[in-house]
């Protein structure tokens, strides 16, 4: 299982111009899946749900830091099946937001530190400004030199593990967590140089909309917390260009790590029985609506990148199916004859889907981040944003994603729209599950 930190669906595969021919040359050897979305746009919150396979709930997994033992003491996770079936269980890199969270289902857990910080600078003046009290460095950096990032360390721990297990006779589940593109937008230079500056857009919605709520933005604050962001609401282009190239040059940077694991596991005649699943822990705002980051309800933050490689499956398929991150549990049982935690578990298996790219899964899925609670459907994303202490609705937004896709008319207002806002409403409520009102402490498990 290959997580990659704040990857949207921007790939080769995907269509995209940035340079990522490692994740592409997977994509060919299994399914990609166009509509995966994560259940929660944060990545503590993102990784709890889909390791739980519990959806995020109106008190539970809501933020960056959220902690699976604080929010279902009693859930399984992933790698509690497979370490109890016999298997060794591996971490490398980031996998649940913190290391010590769920500790004791690996067999070895180890994440590399950064030169500086987790930040993980290498420009001597950035190492610098990143290691000053309550500071930071830059939000970008073009490295020429020789020393490694924490992401080519991540890497060589993988690789070195699976030449070690090509004679070990017990089965393993190995869990690899890449920390960019996750800001500061860090990479070698060489990256960086695959991309013209002159050639790089902001989007088409860089702009702010009148129809859209003020509970659908934010002032990207990660973003500014960053040595030398401009404060302007709206960031002047040529910074946002920089950034953009920023995060095109740490995806490139990132798939050449994942092509160094996807080598190695090739090289070591494993790569006939092992299924590799990589994914991105949520969507990402590259100027969309002048947002940027994560932490926002629409289409773009919550679409996520999901490659799933089976042997003996069919391969180089893509499927637009409605997936959600809660049916990556199910789905790993089910293709390694496992029986998970059923009455836990909130999605279903996609190995129909794996099988048949045409089969269909579900006509909704479910996203929530902090107030906002989304409904994707075949057409529309739907979000009502609602208090948390009276489940109130202060704010709705409605796109219609086949005429709209850019998202820039909120139909929620309009009044040919009414019936189908309490439509949607509706289906949304009756689809976010039983335990959704749950509090820390109290989801039941049973």
């Amino acid at each position: 299982m290959i997580i990659v930190d704040d990857l949207r669906p921007e790939t080769g595969a995907y269509g995209s111009v940035i340079k990522t021919p490692n994740m592409d040359r997977l994509a060919e050897e299994g399914t990609l899946f166009e509509r995966a979305y994560c259940n929660s746009p944060v990545c503590g919150a993102s990784r709890a749900s889909l390791m739980t396979g519990i959806r995020p709930g109106r008190h539970r997994f809501l933020e960056y830091n959220t902690k699976v033992e604080e929010d279902t003491p009693e859930a399984v996770v992933i790698p509690d099946i497979y370490k109890a079936a016999g298997y060794d269980t591996f971490a490398y890199g980031k996998i649940f937001h913190h290391k010590s969270d769920q500790k004791d289902v690996w067999e070895e857990l180890k994440m590399p530190s950064g030169k500086s910080s987790w930040r993980d600078y290498l420009v001597p003046d950035n190492i610098t400004l990143d290691s000053q009290k309550g500071g930071r460095g830059p939000a970008f950096e073009a490295y020429d030199g020789p020393e490694a990032y924490q992401d080519e360390k991540i890497a060589l721990l993988a690789a070195n593990k699976l030449k070690q297990l090509v004679d070990s006779p017990k089965p393993f589940f190995m869990a690899v967590g890449f920390v960019k593109p996750h800001l500061p937008f860090n990479a070698p230079k060489l990256f960086w140089d695959l991309y013209n500056p002159e050639d790089i857009r902001i989007p088409k919605t860089y702009f702010r909309q009148s129809d859209i709520p003020r509970a659908a933005y934010h002032n990207s604050g990660e973003l500014r917390s960053y040595h030398g962001v401009p404060q302007e609401t709206v960031l002047p282009e040529a910074y946002a260009r920089q950034l953009i190239h920023g995060y095109y040059a740490a995806t490139s940077f990132v798939d050449a790590q994942i092509g160094y694991v996807l080598d190695t596991l090739d090289a070591s005649g494993l790569r006939n029985n092992t299924i590799v699943m990589l994914l991105g822990d949520h969507g990402y705002n590259l100027g969309e609506h002048t947002l940027w980051c994560k932490h926002a309800n629409f289409d773009h933050t919550i679409r996520t990148p999901l490659i799933i490689s089976v042997p003996g499956f069919p391969e180089g398929q893509r499927t637009s199916a409605l997936v959600e991150y809660v049916d990556l549990f199910p789905t790993l049982m089910d293709l390694t004859d496992l029986k998970g935690p059923t009455e836990q578990l909130d999605g279903i298996s996609l190995v129909p889907v794996l099988k048949d790219p045409h089969a269909t899964t579900k006509p909704a899925i479910v996203s929530k981040y902090k107030n906002g609670i989304s409904l994707r459907t075949d057409r529309h994303l739907y979000t009502t944003f609602q208090r948390k202490a009276t489940g109130e609705t202060y704010a709705t937004m409605l796109y219609d994603l086949h005429d709209d896709p850019l998202e820039t008319r909120n139909l929620a207002n309009d009044p040919a729209h009414v019936d189908m806002v309490a439509s949607l409403d509706k289906q949304l409520r009756d689809s976010w599950g039983d335990n959704f009102e749950a509090k820390p402490l109290q989801v039941d498990k049973k």
